[in-house]
């Protein structure tokens, strides 16, 4: 939220803009945060190999892992929030290339917690469920990670690195996010799925691997109440209320956009795991417990189908097609 300081020359007031500086805003979550907060932040954005154009965001070129490059960026913008969404987020990849998955994923992190230290900057980290082991049970925020992936490990890395070191910090350890990026040669899971129903192709999807499945916008929405509130030092669980396998999504997805469920069938994709943590013949559960972050911001999270209502409304959907259903309006206050 804007905030309003005194002009000493005159009676009247000038409306602040607090500056957010987001490493990564080539990436899916990167560029939709950029978009979500440009109406109400001054936001500048770091990419490394991918240049990214985004009306009324500055996007600059910056490699977390050069120190130098990291500094010159929060030197030149000293910047009030600071959000990382560097990284290597696919759990395959994280696997495939290990060392690049930890220098990303923590190295990078590292750097740009020590300089935001400097510069008085609060971090923003996003975390994922993947911090946990995947037993069918809901897991708190207090509950000591016990990762069964390299993605996963990376991450819990970080979360402990920021908790033990930075001291203005917020942690979002968030569910599965989807919502269409602006890297056409990388679409998102979300965008594969809406090419296929377009072009009547058969989808085989995964139904071993349960999470929650956000739209990406309720998570801007919910930093920006932390950051208006002026939230420190805290670690939240954003997710749905329920969770669902990537096949259960789709169908839900057919149900709301109005699309056949018939091209949707269940498979079950290769997960890396590390060794002794292959999961229970139900699967794997990445449930987070919303009972925290609903009773401190006061706020109540929706579920699956209500995100994907949203979601609807939010990419102008034809109205004439839309599944019937209750009507979602973003995180609800109660």
């Amino acid at each position: 939220m804007s905030t309003k300081k005194p002009n000493d020359s005159t009676d009247e007031t000038v409306v602040y803009r607090k500056t957010i500086v987001i490493f990564g805003v080539s990436s899916f979550v990167g560029s939709s945060l950029a978009e979500f907060f440009k109406k109400d932040y001054k936001v500048i954005g770091t990419y490394n190999k991918n240049p990214v154009s985004i009306p009324g965001v500055l996007t600059i070129p910056c490699d977390v892992l050069v120190k130098e490059e990291v500094q010159l960026a929060l030197f030149a913008f000293k910047p009030d929030i600071t959000i990382y969404c560097a990284g290597l987020s696919s759990i395959v990849d994280c696997s495939k290339r290990e060392e690049l998955a930890d220098a990303l994923n923590t190295s990078g992190l590292f750097n740009v917690a020590e300089y935001c230290q400097r510069y008085k900057s609060q971090i923003c980290y996003l975390s994922s469920s993947f911090v946990f082991g995947g037993e069918n049970r809901n897991y708190i925020e207090m509950d000591i990670p016990d990762p069964n992936t390299v993605y996963g490990k990376t991450q819990a890395a970080a979360e402990f690195y920021i908790q033990k070191t930075s001291l203005n910090y917020v942690i979002f350890r968030t569910s599965k996010l989807y919502g269409r990026g602006l890297n056409i040669t990388n679409p998102t899971f979300f965008e594969n799925l809406q090419r296929k129903m377009r072009l009547n192709q058969p989808s085989n999807l995964d139904s071993f691997v349960h999470t929650g499945f956000m739209d990406v916008a309720f998570l801007g929405m919910v930093m920006k109440i932390c950051f208006d509130r002026g939230v420190q030092n805290r670690l939240l669980q954003v997710t749905t209320k329920d969770v669902m396998n990537h096949y259960e999504f789709a169908k839900e997805y057919c149900n709301v956009f109005g699309e056949s469920s018939d091209l949707v069938s269940k498979a079950k994709w290769p997960l890396p795991v590390m060794q002794g943590t292959q999961g229970s013949s139900s699967g794997l559960h990445y449930k987070l417990d919303l009972a925290n972050i609903e009773g401190f911001l006061n706020v109540e999270m929706p579920s699956i189908r209500e995100s994907l209502e949203f979601t609807y409304k939010r990419l102008h959907g034809d109205e004439s097609k839309k599944g019937k259903g209750s009507k979602s309006e973003g995180v609800q206050f109660i």
